[in-house]
């Protein structure tokens, strides 16, 4: 084999530095109508490196791979057999024809990458699986092992992109056994593909390579957690995504905002598992680690610079999102505990209450074991400041109102700083969802307050938030928002009127209530009956008429909103049997309407199955009760 002259090989070098240096720095500069200039110019250098080599090679009869067709898809299923073969079959590494495959192929994976970035991604992919031919002829050694892993990586990229999920698994499965295989038999720091084409005194130090090899393994572990998300494996996705975070933080690799926007983002899972102590890691450290971008722009410096602007807008915004997903941990730590200590009519068990309060300290030390088995976010700058923000808030279900009021307090808190972007000029949307959650956050908060008079006013603080947005709220854009907002308005005063009927019982029965007490549970029960026909009007047809048939989204709540018009007709309180009879008539109706439409629509049952069966018992008592009641009217006259 001819050998290169060590001026040749020096020109070689200084064309690979500049191909980089176009592609990473002066492509950047490039203008938006030759928006490729630079990388095309790269290409040009990188072609004539790749002709330089080959040159060069002994006249063998090896077949050029260069330009070689790639439509078919190669196999790149991760098993044990082709691995053990990519590590004992083929030239050693450190040999001439190891070296020079290797070079070869770091020119067929830069032209790879080159024509990705170009658009040109069928020639993109012929120039990485040229790569993986070159490489197949070598076993996986120090020399290589950082191409094996890159190429992989980069066919999975292109396989995903062409929503080829599963071949694009198969790539970064197999990129992930080559490093895990490595890091166990060898573990040595690779040659970085750069240093193919540097002087002796440009070869990067121990822990450089270290660094990019490292590098390199947690894209894997990045793209492989997008391929699980988009395969359906949630749990798996959230584990290696957790993983990709952590060896971003060790690396010190990471774009603060990117980061903590993915581990609030990732704290959302664990949420949904009700694994709280991770979820409440993730949030503590996307919030220490969002302070690393630094501080909001001030108004003034914004107005004076428009770079300052949009980083003012943007910091405000991504931290704004991240109090958001706060807002979620709080408000579903608070449902989850009102879920494990409602008895059968929702009330709070305090059997069941004091059991667990009795397993609270077994649960605290099981906590603190599962801290320990945790991959915990942090380096020695950061790691205290998390622990600082995880400790204002609890990651244990809390078991009565003083521990939830802490939790609600947080979550409120939080409210406040996503408002103060999320303003309700610009952002609609996102500031009436904060605002459903700060109700959700009252509601949650009212199950534990025992106190019947404190608990109807936080159902209070929730109408006086929700009933003004939703008076001006525009139906034709707002719609189905508008339809939340009528529901929740509508079952807020239902539980008002409850909690009034409730202590008006305590103190006296209905036949004696005070005309003040009877005036405020007429306006509750009227108010919880208009939200209710507000939300049946909204989907009624343009002239008025209601629909035969309601969509399945709305089948149930329209059927539940009609059996709660009928119940709060038949419980306003009135002296005239006129104004009694008109109210009975009209809850007679509303129940007739539950059994008749499942009578006609028999699927509608399944939905409503008490609703069903209490309207088909009122259908039959009601008429006696009018009788009676138009019976004595007639005696009366």
């Amino acid at each position: 084999m001819a050998s290169l002259r060590s001026d040749e090989w020096r020109a070689i070098c200084d064309k690979f530095t500049n191909a980089q240096n176009l592609t990473e720095i002066q492509s950047r500069n490039d203008q938006e109508n030759d928006p490729f200039r630079s990388k095309y110019k790269a290409r040009e250098l990188l072609r004539e490196i790749y002709c330089s080599l080959k040159s060069f090679e002994a006249g063998d009869g090896e077949e050029d791979t260069a330009g070689e067709s790639s439509n078919q898809r190669p196999p790149e299923e991760p098993l044990d057999g082709q691995l053990e073969d990519a590590f004992t079959q083929g030239f050693s590494g450190d040999s001439p024809e190891g070296m020079r495959a290797a070079k070869l192929g770091a020119v067929e994976y830069y032209l790879g990458v080159n024509h990705i970035d170009t658009e040109e991604l069928s020639a993109g992919q012929e120039n990485l699986i040229n790569c993986l031919k070159l490489l197949e002829r070598c076993k996986v050694s120090s020399e290589n092992a950082s191409l094996c892993i890159h190429v992989r990586n980069q066919l999975g990229i292109l396989w995903a992109r062409r929503d080829e999920t599963e071949t694009a698994q198969g790539f970064l499965e197999t990129a992930e056994s080559i490093y895990q295989r490595y890091m166990k038999e060898d573990g040595s720091p690779p040659t970085d593909m750069t240093e193919y084409f540097s002087a002796e005194e440009n070869l990067l130090t121990h822990q450089e390579r270290i660094k990019k090899f490292e590098l390199a393994y947690t894209h894997t572990m990045y793209y492989l957690a997008q391929v699980y998300q988009n395969l359906g494996q949630t749990a798996r996705a959230a584990t290696y995504c957790h993983s990709t975070l952590q060896r971003q933080l060790q690396l010190n690799q990471f774009n603060p905002i990117e980061w903590a926007l993915n581990a609030a983002t990732l704290s959302q899972y664990y949420i949904t598992k009700g694994r709280y102590m991770e979820g409440r890691h993730c949030l503590a450290a996307a919030t220490v680690i969002s302070g690393l971008a630094g501080d909001v722009p001030s108004e003034a410096a914004a107005q004076e610079s428009e770079t300052e602007s949009e980083r003012r807008e943007h910091l405000r915004q991504k931290r704004a999102e991240i109090a958001r997903c706060w807002i979620k941990y709080c408000l579903n730590l608070l449902q989850d505990a009102k879920k494990l200590l409602e008895d059968n009519i929702g009330e709070l068990d305090t059997d069941r209450q004091d059991e667990l309060k009795r397993a609270r300290r077994r649960e605290e030390e099981e906590e603190e074991k599962g801290r320990k088995s945790t991959l915990l976010f942090g380096s020695e700058d950061t790691f205290d400041s998390i622990i600082g923000v995880e400790e204002k808030v609890s990651c244990l279900l809390p078991l009565d109102f003083t521990e939830a009021r802490a939790v609600f307090l947080v979550g409120q808190n939080y409210v406040t700083q996503a408002k103060d972007y999320f303003q309700m000029d610009g952002y609609v949307t996102d500031h009436i969802e904060i605002l459903q959650d700060h109700s959700a956050l009252f509601q949650a908060l009212a199950f534990f307050e025992e106190d019947l008079e404190r608990r109807c006013k936080m159902h209070k603080r929730r109408v006086d938030m929700l009933e003004p947005i939703c008076n001006d709220l525009n139906s034709q854009y707002y719609l189905l928002i508008r339809r939340q907002m009528m529901f929740e308005l509508a079952e807020t005063y239902n539980e008002m009127m409850d909690l009034k009927l409730t202590l008006a019982n305590r103190q006296a029965d209905t036949e004696s209530l005070d005309s003040h007490t009877i005036k405020k549970f007429n306006h509750l029960c009227s108010s919880s009956a208009k939200f209710f026909q507000m939300f049946l009007d909204s989907m009624r047809s343009p002239d008025g008429k209601s629909p035969e048939h309601l969509e399945e989204e709305v089948l149930r709540p329209a059927l539940v909103a009609r059996f709660r018009v009928a119940r709060l007709h038949s419980k306003l309180i009135s002296s005239l049997p006129t104004v009694q009879l008109d109210n009975l008539n009209k809850s007679l109706d509303n129940y007739k309407y539950v059994v008749q439409y499942c009578e006609t629509h028999p699927e509608a049952a399944a939905t409503v199955e008490t609703e069903l069966e209490l309207s088909r018992e009122m259908v039959g008592l009601l008429p006696l009760k009018i009788n009676r009641l138009k019976a004595r009217m007639t005696a009366n006259n």
